[in-house]
């Protein structure tokens, strides 16, 4: 007597994994948690011109959060991993979107669209840049790995040890810039994923993913220029 299997049906996270528009909403939310732990780093960043009391304290309040029930710095290892696991999903999603899409249109446009803005073209290559400097980043101010005279638990110094070179200046306002541009297209981009496209709100939307970009640029390079400048020494 044959034995009947039964077809294994497929998950249904499988199935959204699978799809267009699960790929795209997968970047959406991935995209927006970014977000939130970007303007959350912003202020933290900024606390570098209270001093160097303000913001050596902030660094140890945050190996601190969730103590007694965490250990110390398992908040700060629990945020990395759900971090890192973000940029990962994202990042593997943009892949295969844009697989997807060079798969169904192999022959190019003989003309790009006239309303592909700047940003829009360069997503893919904002997205390597932000990947490698996310790699740079840690190696210089979290593991001290590519930074000379790096201090554990003394953010303060090393930050104005970093941006004191031309090169760490150079790297981390390129990276911004990136930022900048990645979150215009991208803030809009997930909130049409999202379902947030109706008429009424694209223009707010819009000026929203506007505002953001300036914000969060302008955030991140106050610190660079501060340092150069002497108001934060």
């Amino acid at each position: 007597m044959a034995l009947v299997t039964r077809e294994r049906r497929p998950s249904l996270a499988g199935m959204l994994w699978r799809s267009t528009v699960g790929k795209k909403a997968v970047m959406a939310v991935t995209g927006l948690a970014m977000l939130l732990y970007l303007v959350a780093h912003m202020l933290g960043n900024l606390k570098v011109f209270l001093g160097p009391g303000d913001m050596n304290g902030y660094a140890h309040w945050l190996r601190t959060i969730g103590e007694p029930f965490l250990g110390p710095g398992w908040f700060l290892w629990l945020a990395r991993v759900a971090l890192v696991a973000a940029v990962v999903a994202h990042g593997v999603a943009a892949y295969q979107l844009s697989r997807r899409d060079l798969a169904a249109r192999p022959v190019g446009y003989a003309h790009r669209r006239r309303r592909a803005s700047y940003a829009t073209r360069t997503m893919r290559w904002g997205g390597i840049i932000l990947a490698l400097f996310v790699v740079w980043h840690v190696l210089d101010l979290t593991t001290g790995t590519v930074h000379p005279g790096f201090e554990q638990g003394r953010p303060h110094q090393n930050v104005v040890n970093t941006f004191s070179t031309w090169y760490g200046n150079v790297v981390y306002s390129v990276a911004m810039l990136a930022v900048g541009l990645h979150v215009r297209h991208g803030f809009w981009s997930a909130a049409q994923t999202l379902g947030a496209n109706r008429p009424h709100l694209d223009r707010a939307l819009r000026r929203a993913a506007d505002v953001l970009a300036v914000a969060l640029t302008a955030g991140f390079l106050a610190v660079p220029i501060g340092v150069m400048t002497g108001v934060v020494s």
